[in-house]
């Protein structure tokens, strides 16, 4: 059996001198650890109960340290992740024509007249091709700003640059030089 001296917390807010009393802690361990307490004791040539308090201020001491650490890491995290949502959303808002993005649980904004910014040309130059899609959220056509209900059909326009992406409506694609119908007859 062990015997730890530990300070009694009630004793704190009664009175500062009885503060530094301490009190003894009895614990049972296993035989191997207090063979191993017994040899650090023995090594350090200081009694056993001097041994198990020192580590256990030492593993107390390390907790704070890291728990301080791990929060200040976290708080890091967050404030970067915030940022990056934001930039995102600068930048998306700069696709779409200025506008805030668009979900599916809040107002939907009206569309303005507004639609391309006058310092853009065609949004569609360098695209390559645009695919069908079935939209799941309310979207904003990025070439007229007109909105996009979810559930309906728009147009995914592809460019080979990575990560550029743009959303429209049929109306706003050029027209095909073959129509499909005749591709699939030949």
């Amino acid at each position: 059996m062990c015997y730890i001296p530990a300070v009694d917390d009630a004793s704190d807010k009664k009175n500062p001198q009885d503060a530094r009393k301490e009190r003894v802690l009895h614990t049972r361990v296993p035989a191997v650890l207090e063979q191993e307490l017994k040899r650090v004791a023995n090594a350090w040539r200081v009694p056993v109960s001097n041994v198990v308090r020192a580590l256990l201020e030492d593993a107390l001491d390390t907790l704070d340290v890291v728990g301080a650490k791990a929060e200040g890491e976290l708080r890091e995290v967050a404030e970067m992740l915030a940022s990056e949502r934001n930039r995102l959303r600068r930048k998306s808002s700069e696709r779409l024509g200025k506008r805030p993005a668009v979900t599916g649980s809040g107002p939907t904004p009206a569309p303005s007249e507004d639609h391309v910014s006058p310092s853009s040309s065609d949004p569609l130059a360098g695209a390559v091709g645009v695919t069908p899609i079935t939209l799941v959220h309310d979207a904003v056509c990025g070439v007229t700003g007109d909105l996009l209900p979810a559930g309906s059909e728009a147009y995914m326009v592809l460019f080979r640059e990575p990560g550029r992406q743009l959303i429209t409506g049929r109306d706003v694609l050029p027209e095909a030089s073959t129509p499909n119908q005749e591709k699939a007859d030949d």
